[in-house]
């Protein structure tokens, strides 16, 4: 059963480390308020419009007339710096590290066993007999 926890926690930890280092772009399409198109790490596709407008330009109306089309690009960077190494610890770290290593030698230590004091004496006599003093018989 730990073992299985073990392996659990191993895969949950790579994947933390994995997602946290990793950077990603997502790009969103937008024909006026309605999102078109959505991906990762490629260009979103758009709606055609654009190539309407760049028609409409070569004719150089005097209304310039705006794009109804938007591009969003949202960039979530991953961590570039991982510390690896422990040399440099600071003061709680330590005073948790040596609270820690304390308490678990603690753990360990033999504590003096006292002496089993019933075992050097013997119970003490019956006077009376407790079955017919109490009136309790098996049939």
């Amino acid at each position: 059963m730990t073992s299985m926890l073990h392996k659990i926690g191993s895969f949950v930890l790579a994947c933390i480390v994995l997602l946290s280092t990793m950077s990603f772009t997502v790009h969103k399409h937008y024909c006026g308020k309605i999102l078109v198109d959505a991906s990762l790490y490629t260009k979103a596709k758009t709606c055609g419009m654009e190539a309407m407008y760049d028609i409409q330009e070569g004719q150089k109306s005097s209304m310039e007339k705006k794009s109804c089309c938007s591009d969003e690009t949202v960039v979530i960077e991953g961590q570039n710096e991982l510390k690896t190494s422990f040399d440099q610890l600071d003061m709680p770290q330590q005073l948790w590290i040596t609270s820690f290593v304390y308490t678990y030698i603690k753990r360990f230590v033999d504590v003096e066993q006292q002496p089993l004091l019933y075992l050097t004496h013997s119970p003490p006599e019956r006077t009376r007999d407790i079955v017919v003093l109490y009136e309790t018989f098996l049939i």
